[in-house]
């Protein structure tokens, strides 16, 4: 029996009052998904009860695990998210894996409607030799890491960092920038960040003395805003170098780009940076434009990286010239993009990587799936601020509520509660409660080391925390 003909027999069992919410699945608890939950519970057009379901025991996805832990204001965005998860609307089960540990035909056997918004959780690759030595990471891996993800692998890390002397990181968006200034900054300037200690521990001991950041075209057609970019010149231990021939608009695409108001802050950023030497004790952080990379070289690990000049095409896109330069590197981080991951039982688009949708509805077979939607990354691809995804998710959640107001949607579920199928299961979801006893464990563990908090990284010890708050309430 096919997933479709499963969720229509479980339909057929139970008709629900005319008063019974609609009940609605939200897949991924990060900005995207709690944005989903926020538009659905503060609206009274149709009564809803939302069940946000997230693979790890925490939530805020991307604001706990992307956003540069030196950014304390942007992830105090958590604040805000967590008054959603407080709505008496919204419920949070973590720690549960659709498609793995819930069969994504069972789930919907049980709610009206799925919101999938698990973002694009794999990096992109560049496609060149060497891509796999040891000392070539992905951004992704090294975020993953100085966030405290459970899922980063800490000791390839932060082997790779033993070794770095000089930095490559490839790429000039926002991410990349992260990375290096992280790497840059003295180790003072991260010990009222909420960074695990042994990751604080990793940075200090590190022997960085160069980070180069390369772009493959001129700096009008980079993808970092403004912001992210002064913050360079400002670190204490560090000196920004740029050499001022990338900064002059090569082509009709970068001569356009230069016009706009916001490359011109950049490139003015950039100007003030040309004059700068190189100082005694500080890590050089390089600014390179109009290079791409050619190939990692090094017998057992990365020893250099093989680079080629660029010019610029009609097009904006860059164009090999021949002019080859070979960069020494003990790390090379990759900063190339994200892409989307299929969810067993939900196609995802091959050559998007996104789920294929309209207005947020699922397509399958061309036609729109009832009760399936999709919101964040999974639906627009890796693109776009937090921000992003609220006006992304209210579009989504009103082609929903447009469904049930044409009839195409409409409480008709089993009686079973999402709570008594995931226990049935065999599963022990991290609650809203439970996650309030893993932030009040972090909250302390950051007060030892006179922080506001400190990220658990491991999920062992995350799902300890959360237990412990089970078990307080089985005594009282």
């Amino acid at each position: 029996m096919g997933e479709d003909a499963i969720v229509a027999v479980a339909r057929d069992l139970v008709v629900s009052p005319a008063d019974s919410p609609l009940r609605v699945a939200i897949v991924g608890a990060g900005p995207a998904g709690v944005y989903a939950a926020e538009a659905l519970a503060e609206q009274d057009a149709v009564p809803v009860a939302v069940d946000i379901i997230d693979r790890l025991p925490t939530p805020f996805g991307l604001v706990r695990y992307g956003i540069a832990p030196d950014h304390l204001k942007m992830r105090g965005l958590r604040a805000t998210l967590q008054r959603t998860l407080d709505h008496p609307r919204v419920r949070f089960f973590g720690n549960v894996e659709v498609g793995v540990d819930l069969p994504l035909a069972l789930l919907r056997a049980h709610v009206d409607a799925v919101i999938y918004t698990y973002g694009a959780a794999d990096a992109g690759r560049l496609g060149i030799d060497g891509e796999e030595l040891p000392g070539s990471l992905t951004a992704l891996d090294l975020v993953s890491w100085y966030c405290g993800h459970p899922d980063a692998d800490r000791a390839t890390v932060e082997e790779a960092l033993s070794h770095a002397r000089s930095v490559v990181v490839i790429g000039v968006g926002n991410v990349a920038l992260d990375v290096a200034r992280v790497l840059a900054r003295a180790p003072e300037e991260l010990q009222l960040t909420e960074m695990p200690q042994h990751v604080l521990d990793a940075l200090a001991d590190a022997p960085v003395e160069q980070v180069t950041v390369i772009g493959r075209r001129g700096p009008a057609l980079a993808s970092f805003t403004t912001q992210e970019l002064r913050e360079l010149g400002r670190l204490q231990s560090a000196v920004v170098l740029v050499d001022p021939h990338d900064l002059e608009p090569l082509g009709a695409a970068e001569e356009q780009a230069a016009a706009e108001s916001a490359v011109a802050r950049n490139l003015a950023a950039l100007r003030g940076w040309v004059e700068h030497e190189p100082s005694p004790g500080a890590v050089r952080l390089s600014l390179r434009f109009r290079w791409r990379p050619v190939r990692l070289l090094g017998p057992d690990r990365v020893r250099a990286l093989e680079l080629e000049r660029t010019a610029a095409g009609a097009d904006g896109r860059a164009v090999d010239t021949g002019e080859l330069e070979v960069l020494p590197a003990d790390l090379v981080v990759r900063s190339v993009g994200y892409r989307g991951t299929s969810l067993p039982g939900l196609p995802v688009d091959e050559r998007t990587q996104t789920v294929t949708h309209t207005a947020g509805r699922v397509l399958r077979d061309g036609r729109p799936s009832t009760g399936e939607y999709v919101a964040g990354w999974i639906k627009r691809g890796p693109s776009g601020v937090v921000g992003t995804n609220k006006h992304d998710a209210k579009e989504t959640v009103a082609s929903l509520l447009e469904d049930v107001a044409a009839g195409a949607l409409a409480p008709c579920r089993q009686p079973e509660d999402l709570l008594t199928v995931l226990t049935r299961q065999g599963l022990h979801p991290v609650l809203l409660e439970n996650w309030g006893a893993i932030d009040a464990a972090e909250e302390a563990l950051g007060a030892t080391h006179g922080r506001d908090r400190t990220t658990l990284h491991d999920r062992n010890t995350l799902l300890a925390a959360a237990r412990l708050a089970a078990a307080n309430r089985e005594d009282g």
